[in-house]
């Protein structure tokens, strides 16, 4: 078996969850697309600017709780593409209402191999995404939007996972994940409600239990699967809220109002609660465990109505002014290496360790888990069908 290259509950996430797993267990979508020839798209750049005058026009979809303000007028202005930007109607994106009648879509690591598998989206010509040349080398060929070789998505940006926590209640100095599993803070813990959290587990059991021979939180067996969920249930007792994509405004106020006191964040967070008045007693900080993080990136529906003018979005959305907009709006370190030229704060890529490659080393962008580790272990580890499986269960309270 081919191992494919790379990373009291909220009602409404939940619902989402729920139906989202009902609709992996029915299947939907085809097989791998191979061709990145979309219909109707250009085999030239020149062929492709040409024809996005007569498309005129270029629907897009961002994964939920990314913004949808991009830097659209210039664009417009220099394509002819007027451009239309939602976001996706689920957390899901591999639901295919989430994503309907969209050209281009925004998504993280968690997603990308499951819309490729589905075949829902194209590989990337990156002869005619001439951006793509100047795309930081840690985000090219990964093992969540690279397939057997073949390329499928345009890094938009990245971003750690951080522990968030009040300086006025833990010491300033706090430098480990163990607080986000004390039950002393019983009630006062905020977590990230979403299965790819099973692997922040397995990191802070990479170094807590060795003998587990945790070597890659997103390639479990069994038994560090099992010892994973079991962490997570204990958890679950002590937790206060649990937050996600919907609710990112809610953490904010929670940590502000001192009813949360640690938990996992975004950066964006972090801003929000930099910007309150009065100021708030906070930090956030990558621990010495390491943490998980995320790509976001551009790919191309398979179906795209309008080719043209995505290969052109693509290339524009990756150019160092416009990549650099757009990462600031999320708080994420832009994928181009000279986009931090163009930010708005002078000190912002040095804030988000944008050109900062030992910083990301231990920071594990999140994929899609598969069965098969490779070729030194085999079809033995837990699929992304388990691990959502595993949540919804720890979710509702159901045994394991």
């Amino acid at each position: 078996m081919r191992r494919i290259a790379a990373s009291a509950p909220a009602g409404g996430a939940l619902a989402l969850l729920l139906g989202s797993l009902a609709l992996l267990a029915a299947g939907c979508g085809g097989g791998r697309v191979k061709d990145w020839q979309v219909g109707g798209l250009g085999t030239t750049l020149t062929q492709i600017q040409h024809r996005a005058r007569s498309e005129g026009k270029l629907d897009l979809v961002v994964r939920p709780g990314f913004p949808t303000n991009l830097p659209v007028a210039a664009f417009t202005r220099q394509t002819g593409c007027e451009v239309t930007t939602r976001t996706a109607t689920s957390v899901d994106l591999v639901d295919s209402k989430a994503t309907k009648g969209s050209d281009g879509v925004l998504v993280a690591g968690d997603a990308m191999l499951r819309l490729i598998d589905k075949g829902m989206v194209a590989p990337v010509n990156f002869d005619l995404v001439p951006g793509y040349r100047d795309v930081v080398e840690a985000l090219k060929g990964r093992l969540f939007d690279t397939v057997e070789g073949t390329g499928y998505a345009v890094p938009q940006g990245r971003a750690a996972n951080l522990e968030l926590f009040r300086t006025d209640y833990l010491p300033s100095d706090t430098s480990s994940w163990a607080p986000i599993w004390s039950p002393s803070l019983k009630g006062r813990i905020s977590i990230y409600d979403d299965p790819i959290f099973i692997a922040d587990a397995a990191l802070y059991l990479e170094t807590t239990r060795p003998s587990l021979r945790i070597t890659n939180p997103y390639e479990l067996d069994g038994k560090q699967f099992a010892v994973a969920i079991r962490l997570l249930r204990r958890q679950r007792q002590i937790i206060g809220e649990y937050w996600n994509t919907a609710t990112i405004k809610e953490q904010v106020a929670s940590f502000a109002s001192g009813q949360s006191l640690v938990g996992t964040t975004w950066p964006r967070q972090v801003a929000l609660l930099e910007a309150e008045q009065p100021p708030v007693a906070v930090t956030a900080v990558k621990p010495s465990e390491g943490a998980t993080g995320w790509a976001d990136a551009w790919m191309i529906s398979s179906k795209a109505k309008h080719p043209n003018c995505t290969y052109l979005w693509l290339d524009y959305v990756v150019s160092p002014e416009a990549n650099a907009r757009v990462a600031e709006l999320f708080r994420e370190a832009p994928s181009n290496t000279r986009a931090c030229e163009f930010t708005t704060d002078a000190g912002y890529c040095d804030a988000v360790h944008a050109q900062d490659e030992e910083w990301w080393k231990d920071v594990h962008l999140w994929t899609v888990p598969q069965k098969n580790c490779g070729a030194a272990r085999g079809d033995v580890c837990k699929s992304y069908d388990d691990w959502r499986k595993a949540w919804v269960a720890l979710r509702t309270g159901r045994p394991e």
